[in-house]
């Protein structure tokens, strides 16, 4: 018997997450703040809620794709919220990137309340939300990751459980450290080969043939030759990201230096109007910095 999937937040990533979840046979109710993404989600087969208790009304599995810690806790706990409205058995899974305590926290507050908590961020962009080939940490118990198993391999390729929950958020904060830091880089590289007239494009598919190979290199790198950075992360959420890392870091006493000055080009690269850019467009401040710009 299929399962009727809630899907609340329907952006960027979530929209075509909660596509490939209809595609592959789940019955997905999906929620958003501006209601003509759950309008689309329903000309591609699903259904359209107006509310979240509407969206999570008999649901066996709520997952939630949203900003900012604030935002989950508000979706979860807000007189409209899935927790005053979900039946207890339930399985939550959220997709959303936020800190790890938080996720924690309220991971204790649905189990509380009869729900399954798993915190499953998520790593692959829009393109990896599209094609149903995101990577997915996730953190919580081993039944109930295996209960949703099907509705994980909907939308991912890569899907590890790393720990109990809150773990899935950890794992999340790191991986948002490295790929930062390979996008800074990357720039970084690209500036240096145009200032010596370097055939670029060529230069990149050499690069990427070695060790200095990697996904950033391939999704983002031409990007930066074209200087085209519509979004498909944007900015503004790995300057938010970068900050769950910087504290979690604190935290913890564990020392990133490196992780501290990309997180900090990445906020003045935000502060100068540019967080709604793809999170290539960190491109832009290493051309200024360079005076290329």
């Amino acid at each position: 018997m299929s399962k009727t999937i809630a899907f609340i937040g329907l952006g960027i990533m979530g929209l075509p997450m909660a596509k490939n979840l209809v595609g592959a046979g789940f019955t997905v109710r999906g929620y958003n703040r501006s209601p003509e993404k759950a309008a689309e989600l329903a000309k591609a087969g699903g259904q359209a809620a107006g509310t979240i208790a509407e969206a999570v009304d008999g649901a066996d599995v709520i997952i939630t794709m949203v900003p900012d810690s604030p935002d989950v806790e508000d979706v979860l706990t807000g007189e409209d919220g899935i927790l005053a409205h979900a039946e207890a058995g339930a399985y939550w899974i959220d997709n959303s990137t936020i800190r790890p305590d938080v996720a924690k926290s309220l991971s204790d507050q649905a189990a509380e309340k009869g729900l399954k908590p798993l915190d499953a961020p998520v790593s692959g962009g829009e393109a990896g939300a599209i094609n149903g080939a995101l990577s997915i940490m996730v953190g919580g118990a081993q039944a109930d990751f295996d209960a949703v198993a099907d509705v994980f391999d909907a939308v991912g390729k890569t899907i590890v459980l790393v720990g109990p929950s809150g773990s899935g958020q950890t794992v999340k904060a790191a991986n948002q450290l490295i790929v930062a830091g390979n996008i800074e880089l990357l720039a970084e590289a690209v500036v240096f080969l145009e200032a010596y007239g370097v055939e670029t494009t060529s230069a990149l598919q050499v690069l990427g043939g070695g060790l200095a190979g990697s996904k950033v290199l391939e999704q983002k790198g031409q990007k930066m030759l074209d200087r085209s950075f519509d979004p498909g992360f944007r900015l503004a959420l790995h300057h938010k990201d970068m900050g769950i890392v910087t504290a979690a870091a604190r935290e913890a006493g564990v020392a990133i230096p490196l992780g501290s000055a990309v997180a900090q080009l990445v906020a003045s690269t935000v502060q100068q109007g540019n967080g709604g850019l793809d999170h290539s467009g960190l491109f832009t401040v290493v051309e200024q910095l360079s005076g290329k710009k």
